[in-house]
């Protein structure tokens, strides 16, 4: 488990928006946002690298509605809803631009802010997300579970765990998941020409057994403009962002 430096509630948007801070500011780096996918929190994904991404920049790792220490709400928690929520943060917190980390549902969420607000991102680190909904095997669709790229029911313990410890209302545990699941699967809102036209320096990070088909990952790294992909062996989906020896280097380089 990480502890932060510190942690604090921002009202966005109606939200109580819980958030970390990791690190201090350092003068040659912008800050860090790092963005967690669905059904988890700030721990649960980023555990593994928030130390050491946190050793020369200041972190901001926000819990996105519903999840974790933020209480869900009535809305629906669209990517651009949840993306205005995280521009909104920024903008209490008085940063005008940062670098982000997405990885899965957040990954989603750095796109869209990536796409329709370019002047808040430097560069933008993409894991296990997609730009259409057909960049997903076929089999993570099945309502049985079955699929080893799916997360494992040590997985979803965790994330029950997680959230009976942190959420304020741990007894919706199973709403949340549904509420979760509706959005991951929900049509996205960004084409080809979106892609094409991203400025900010993009790494896109997927695992060769994970929910994202590596030919998609493949056709995003085409499409944005000298974007770079690294593809993890061995690696699903909710193992991506625990090889640490294989991505804190990647994520060195590409944020230095």
């Amino acid at each position: 488990m990480t502890v932060p430096d510190s942690s604090a509630y921002a009202k966005v948007n109606g939200l109580e928006m819980y958030y970390e801070i990791h690190g201090s500011d350092h003068e040659e780096h912008r800050p860090l946002v790092l963005l967690h996918g669905g059904g988890l929190t700030v721990d649960l994904a980023f555990a593994a690298v928030l130390p050491t991404l946190a050793a020369d920049r200041r972190v901001v790792a926000p819990e996105l509605q519903g999840h974790g220490h933020t209480a869900d709400t009535d809305r629906e928690p669209t990517v651009p809803v949840l993306a205005d929520d995280v521009v909104a943060l920024l903008d209490e917190l008085g940063i005008q631009q940062a670098d982000f980390l997405g990885y899965s549902l957040g990954g989603l969420i750095a796109l869209e802010i990536a796409v329709r607000h370019p002047e808040r991102v430097g560069r933008i680190a993409l894991a296990a997300a997609m730009y259409t909904q057909d960049g997903v095997h076929d089999d993570v669709r099945v309502p049985d579970y079955s699929s080893p790229r799916l997360p494992s029911r040590a997985d979803f313990q965790a994330m029950a765990d997680a959230y009976a410890a942190t959420a304020p209302h741990p007894e919706h545990f199973q709403d949340f998941l549904a509420k979760v699941s509706a959005t991951a699967h929900a049509p996205l809102p960004w084409t080809a020409d979106d892609l094409r036209g991203l400025r900010a320096p993009t790494l896109l990070l997927v695992g060769d057994r994970d929910f994202v088909r590596v030919e998609h990952a493949a056709e995003m790294q085409r499409l944005i403009p000298e974007a770079q992909l690294a593809v993890l062996p061995a690696t699903t989906h909710m193992a991506l962002m625990r090889r640490t020896s294989l991505v804190l280097p990647l994520l060195g380089e590409f944020f230095a």
